[in-house]
């Protein structure tokens, strides 16, 4: 399902609902020179942090990669191509690929390095910068349930940019914890259809990394 030069996207918020053993199992087919999408980097030694540390990444489209040394140093080096894009932008671009619109306007980077050698348009006297969508060839997601017709449930926050990515590539494989027979999620509880999950891989014991422990003073 993979192969070099490919875009590749990957759910999850920080450590929170990313696909782990999918990102491992990525790590270790080899594959190069891929662009990946993916609201951060992970962090150094874990989630797309191993993809860093092998040299598989050559592109990275995100918007906040500050929790990877790694990443750091490459990008300063030269070795690592960045496309920042503001979070609101990055869901929206891979939103409008999963429904089929090629591009859209927001006011979101207007003025800023964001909005450099984009098309401009004024609507209503507001200045907008259009933005093309975002299609991967395989896009990585993680949720907690599955049936055996790719319906999923995912588990509160790491929710997250995980439907967007599901719903926007080409061919979507989602890690889950526990999978269910056919018919057993009530419907109205599904979170996103079937139609946008080609494969699952079950994972039943996840790691579940914690990237920053906050407690409160005793």
């Amino acid at each position: 399902m993979v192969a070099d030069g490919q875009t590749i996207a990957v759910g999850g918020f920080g450590l929170c609902g990313i696909p782990e053993a999918l990102i491992a199992a990525l790590r270790d087919s080899g594959v190069k020179n891929l662009t990946c999408i993916s609201n951060n980097a992970g962090v150094d030694g874990f989630g797309l942090g191993q993809l860093l540390a092998t040299r598989q990444i050559r592109k990275m489209i995100a918007s906040y990669v500050g929790e990877n040394k790694e990443f750091e140093r490459q990008y300063l080096a030269g070795e690592l191509e960045l496309e920042f894009t503001p979070q609101g932008t990055l869901a929206e671009k891979l939103r409008a690929g999963g429904a089929g619109i090629p591009a859209f306007f927001t006011r979101t980077g207007v003025g800023t390095i964001v909005a450099e050698g984009k098309e401009l348009r004024e609507f209503d006297g507001h200045t907008y910068v259009m933005e093309r969508s975002l299609v991967p060839d395989v896009s990585l997601v993680k949720a907690w349930m599955a049936d055996r017709a790719g319906n999923l449930v995912f588990r509160r926050t790491a929710r997250n940019f995980n439907p967007n990515v599901a719903m926007a590539g080409r061919l979507t494989v989602a890690e889950v914890e526990v999978i269910v027979p056919t018919g057993e999620i009530d419907p109205d509880q599904i979170h996103l259809p079937g139609i946008y999950v080609h494969r699952i891989v079950h994972n039943p014991t996840p790691e579940k990394r914690i990237e920053q422990r906050t407690t409160r003073p005793r």
